[in-house]
């Protein structure tokens, strides 16, 4: 039964997030849902269909991918009605995905360890040579410029300027990417996060090499 679950559940996500072109596609999903498997694992915690689920669903209601939160929502909870879940599975699957986004640096404690291997996964995925690539689709979809020096770091936001304050794609390294590391909730996430922070840190000063002239 629960191996259908997740079938029907990978098939809603691939059609709804496809085709998404901010870094939101089903490729992410399906790697946020790797990431979690291991990491679950490894540290040999948590509910392991229960975070399948989470990680599969958990961009279905994101306010950046819908007309609102309400809209996105609504399609979370369509979803779920849809499929053999018990209203305790429904209700801890909605709470792992309503408590793991960033949100400006602004985000609720997590209350499982479900959620927090959840959200390790989605952020390893935010980070690293993937990272980099999807933060410059995502910059690029919202309009952003790709490094404007004119512009400040926010040190701290709130939800609203996070989500609509005036930045660039370098700018949500400083701002966002390269914190992740530090607010990592397991062992296991944390290892396979070295290697990827070195990467976004030799790209920035490559970065700012070529921007500013040098000729190394």
């Amino acid at each position: 039964m629960k191996d259908e679950i997740i079938r029907q559940t990978e098939c809603y996500v691939s059609s709804v997030l496809g085709e998404d072109s901010t870094g939101h596609d089903w490729f992410h999903v399906d790697r946020v849902r790797k990431n979690a498997l291991h990491i679950c694992k490894e540290e040999q915690a948590g509910d392991r269909f229960i975070i399948e689920m989470a990680a599969l669903l958990h961009d279905i209601p994101d306010e950046k991918l819908n007309e609102s939160a309400e809209s996105g929502q609504q399609k979370l909870e369509s979803f779920l009605e849809s499929v053999t879940l018990t209203h305790k599975e429904k209700v801890f699957i909605k709470q792992i995905i309503g408590t793991i986004s960033y949100k400006g640096g602004n985000g609720c404690e997590l209350a499982s360890i479900e959620a927090q291997i959840v959200q390790d996964a989605d952020r390893l995925d935010a980070i690293g040579a993937i990272g980099i690539a999807r933060a410059f689709a995502y910059g690029g979809k919202k309009g952003q410029q790709i490094y404007n020096p004119n512009i400040q770091v926010r040190e701290e936001m709130s939800l609203e300027e996070y989500r609509k304050g005036k930045s660039t794609s370098i700018h949500h390294f400083y701002e966002k990417l390269l914190k992740l590391q530090n607010l990592l909730n397991t062992e296991t996430a944390r290892k396979m996060a070295e290697s990827r922070q070195k990467m976004m840190e030799t790209f920035l000063e490559q970065f700012f090499q070529e921007w500013n002239g040098d000729s190394k």
